[in-house]
């Protein structure tokens, strides 16, 4: 790996698009904000977050095997309106975490459509995980955890049950993601401290845990 001079000899992160991606309300804001903030579980979290209308984004640098990774993670609008506008930033994404709620059937049967958005605007190699959230609302629960283990496999991806609320699975899935794309892409840059602020995220009351 090419070390950036004048700092010692220091390798640069390499810099990675992540996108969450799911129906509105399903708890994308919630995963990314624990991941982000608040990921041991001893610091509480708000019992609701605003949904997210068009895009934010967040950063977060990790280390693997001695590769330093920063990861910018896109936080996209599920709304039906803004579904053109959301997927349009899918473009150049090494990664995305697609995600339901396990409380809701429409958010499950939509996964499929998103796949086939994701397939048809990205690189076909490109990292995905599926997240089944709300996990901790068990008695709320239409969605069987076999029916999220049996999509993911049917698509080849890996498969977690997550709760933002009670920190369930967040760091390990985006752990799992992370990996992924370090193994298998070559095309990371070199961290250049550059990010595209020529869309600013709006967002509006509406979503629980």
């Amino acid at each position: 790996m090419a070390q950036q001079p004048g700092n010692g000899g220091a390798q640069k992160p390499r810099l990675a698009k992540i996108v969450m991606a799911g129906e509105s309300c399903v708890g994308k804001t919630s995963i990314l904000r624990r991941y982000i903030e608040l990921c041991p579980a001893t610091k509480s979290m708000p019992a609701s977050y605003i949904a997210t209308i068009g895009i934010d984004f967040k950063v977060k640098t990790i280390s693997f095997n001695g590769t330093t990774m920063k990861l910018q993670i896109w936080d996209t609008a599920g709304q039906e309106r803004f579904h053109t506008f959301t997927t349009s930033f899918f473009r150049g994404a090494h990664g995305f975490v697609l995600v339901y709620d396990i409380t809701s059937v429409e958010s499950f049967q939509e996964i499929t459509r998103w796949i086939n958005d994701i397939h048809e605007k990205t690189d076909e190699n490109v990292e995905i995980i599926l997240l089944g959230n709300k996990c901790d609302k068990e008695t709320e629960r239409v969605i069987p955890k076999s029916r999220g283990e049996k999509l993911a496999w049917e698509y080849g991806i890996p498969f977690f049950e997550t709760s933002a609320k009670d920190n369930i699975n967040i760091e390990d899935a985006f752990s799992v993601l992370a990996k992924e794309i370090l193994n298998n892409s070559s095309s990371l840059l070199l961290d250049l401290d550059v990010v595209d602020l020529s869309r600013k995220a709006q967002k509006r009351a509406c979503c629980t845990w």
